[in-house]
């Protein structure tokens, strides 16, 4: 199916929801969620988000005609300016012929360990010798992030020499 959905906007709302079912396979539970218009509650806003103060609810809506990596995909947005959805749809309308072209890089993340030595080239040349155990003993551990392909991936060096200064105290 796709996402090229001729007057969208002017069909009723029972048709546009038939409509993201059967895109989505969405079954009636979800169905009968879009349709709920009632505040949500603020025991269920406190266990999705810390620091709960209130709700408040937007109409959600859906932007349609867009081809994301050669793969249809209807957008969903909740907000309340009328104009915006139109504007997406018809943004990616225009530029259907060609879609939409996304890539990400992995995500990466960096850790630092400080050490305070005093032979800076003998520390350095002790953690060359053994990068292999840190990476084996590092990556061995039960952990979710190595499990997903992540874990230490590189050891890096960055040598900050501080010059420390003697002060004289002069406290009696």
């Amino acid at each position: 199916m796709t996402t090229t959905i001729e007057g969208f906007y002017k069909k009723s709302l029972e048709e546009r929801i038939n409509i993201v079912k059967e895109f989505s396979n969405l079954d009636e539970k979800d169905i009968e969620n879009l349709k709920k218009t009632g505040a949500l509650d603020i025991l269920t806003a406190e266990r999705m988000i810390e620091n709960v103060i209130g709700t408040f609810q937007l109409p959600l809506g859906i932007a349609v005609n867009f081809l994301i990596n050669e793969k249809d995909y209807l957008i969903p947005m909740v907000l309340e300016e009328p104009s915006v959805i139109a504007a997406a749809s018809n943004a990616a309308k225009l530029c259907r012929p060609w879609g939409f072209k996304t890539e990400s890089t992995d995500p990466l993340m960096f850790g630092q360990i400080q050490l305070f030595v005093e032979d800076i080239k003998k520390a350095e040349e002790k953690i060359r010798k053994n990068e292999k155990k840190i990476f084996d003993f590092v990556n061995s551990k039960e952990s979710s992030i190595v499990k997903l392909g992540g874990g230490l991936k590189t050891i890096e060096y960055k040598k900050i020499i501080i010059r420390q200064k003697k002060y004289l105290d002069l406290r009696s």
